[in-house]
């Protein structure tokens, strides 16, 4: 079977590893939608038409499973999707909920990263209003961060500025853990621990939506692959050397080279 992954870039590339970690017997369709990235700045209608557009061409490919590997692609599109569509759909939202939860004891404060365009939607603030009853969560539009991550610029000194810009109005001695709200994101993991207190956790949603994957693939008899892990790429634009991005930007996941 082929388990589709949609990002408007190479993002969702964070969520593929868990899932090639997890999951190695599937086989794997990439989706960047090249032409439209980023979303974060753009208009919903307008976004939302671009994913309906391009899920549309990897349904012609034959997946029997999607992950919507985009926060922002998720509150915008998925339940559209799930209407349309009749395989198992799994999309993407900030781990807001068990971060809140693993701070509760502490009184700590959570901060959560995120494009401009998903902290806009009802989506998120639902999610924060129905699991943040002590008003501990704090969010952070950090827009600039997938442009960096698309042209693969992990400088340190250079990322290093910029996040220390982006939290000089903060005292991070009142926050105990940072949520990574862009599947793009986690590229920076490894930077944001050089930069953050030590007392900092960073958490993200990619292992509880690859482990949501696994038991929709179990419910809907699909969950016994037939793969070995492999990895088609394709983008809306065409490009062979975003392919080829791709494909360099998975092995330093993998690799943990970042």
């Amino acid at each position: 079977m082929t388990i589709g992954f949609f990002d408007s870039g190479i993002g969702g590339l964070t969520v593929l590893e868990e899932s090639l970690r997890r999951l190695p017997a599937q086989d794997y369709l990439y989706m960047a939608d090249t032409l439209h990235v980023p979303y974060g700045p753009k208009a919903e209608d307008e976004v939302k038409s671009y994913i309906m557009d391009t899920v549309e061409k990897m349904m012609a490919e034959g997946l029997e499973a999607l992950v919507v590997a985009c926060n922002t692609a998720t509150s915008i599109a998925v339940n559209e999707l799930r209407e349309r569509y009749s395989l198992p759909i799994v999309g993407m939202e900030p781990a807001v909920k068990p971060a809140v939860e693993m701070n509760r004891a502490t009184g700590k404060r959570v901060l959560v990263f995120a494009t401009a365009l998903t902290l806009q939607m009802p989506k998120y603030y639902a999610l924060v209003s129905r699991v943040d009853d002590g008003g501990i969560v704090d969010s952070l539009p950090l827009p600039e961060l997938v442009q960096f991550c698309e042209a693969l610029q992990f400088d340190r000194k250079v990322l290093g500025d910029y996040f220390r810009e982006k939290l000089s109005g903060y005292d991070l001695d009142d926050y105990g853990i940072v949520v990574l709200g862009c599947t793009h994101y986690p590229f920076y993991t490894n930077i944001l621990q050089e930069i953050l207190p030590s007392h900092i956790q960073i958490v993200n949603g990619n292992a509880g939506t690859i482990r949501r994957l696994s038991a929709l693939l179990s419910r809907y008899g699909v969950a016994s692959g037939r793969g070995s892990g492999k990895v088609k790429f394709m983008c809306t634009g065409g490009e062979q050397a975003y392919i080829d991005k791709m494909q360099t930007a998975l092995t330093l996941l993998r690799e943990n080279k970042l």
